[in-house]
């Protein structure tokens, strides 16, 4: 495996054996975006080699960094509170981000605050997420905010305008798996954490959506 020149993308750090295991440990060596500076480690997906259903966030958060999984923060907690209301197996999951390293600032020169990735950083670590789909050929794709829906299918997209609904890959994506898993694109629990306004709401819908994910798997 040849490593990336400069900071090229993810590209070249990918190795010639595409299973979850080693994608995973050639993650680790990742330097094709600023980002692995500042962060503790690489934090990859994590489920079941078989999971027919893939669930996609944005990055890791301080936790996630720390611990090096996803989904062990905060919104990790609600996304598993949200899994077990839509009645889907943990079991049935492979859970991921569109970006791999931690992004953050620093309030008072202590606490680590979330920033958001920007559009290079996203493609520059696309290429994972990309083998990722390859190596698990899920049958659907929740993509989780923003920022993992646009990762997938492009800066225009917006959740807002296509919620719950079942989606098809882009051509020109380069996704190889086959059948194609489908899409579907939702908030960020952690999104459901910031409303003030009526969470329960918000979180209800989040269910309903994850629902309708469900419906879309043959193991239903």
């Amino acid at each position: 495996m040849a490593g990336a020149a400069g900071l090229a993308g993810a590209e070249g750090y990918l190795p010639d054996n595409r299973s979850l295991a080693s994608l995973e440990a050639a993650a680790s060596c990742c330097h094709g975006c600023t980002l692995y500076k500042n962060a503790s480690q690489t934090v990859f997906g994590h489920g079941q080699p078989d999971a027919p259903l893939m669930l996609v966030g944005e990055q890791p958060g301080d936790r996630e960094d720390i611990e090096g999984l996803p989904f062990v923060g905060p919104a990790g907690r609600l996304l598993a509170r949200a899994l077990d209301d839509a009645g889907i197996d943990p079991d049935l999951t492979y859970q991921t981000n569109a970006v791999k390293h931690f992004k953050f600032t620093r309030k008072n020169g202590k606490r680590r605050i979330h920033q958001k990735p920007s559009r290079t950083e996203v493609v520059a670590c696309r290429p994972w997420l990309i083998a990722e789909i390859d190596a698990l050929q899920p049958e659907l794709i929740v993509l989780l905010g923003a920022t993992a829906a646009q990762a997938v299918l492009g800066p225009a997209f917006r959740v807002s305008a296509h919620r719950g609904e079942l989606l098809q890959l882009p051509d020109g994506l380069g996704v190889r798996a086959d059948p194609t898993p489908q899409l579907v694109a939702t908030v960020h629990p952690s999104a459901v954490l910031r409303d003030r306004t009526d969470r329960e709401k918000a979180f209800a819908s989040f269910v309903d959506d994850l629902r309708s994910a469900r419906s879309g798997l043959s193991t239903g």
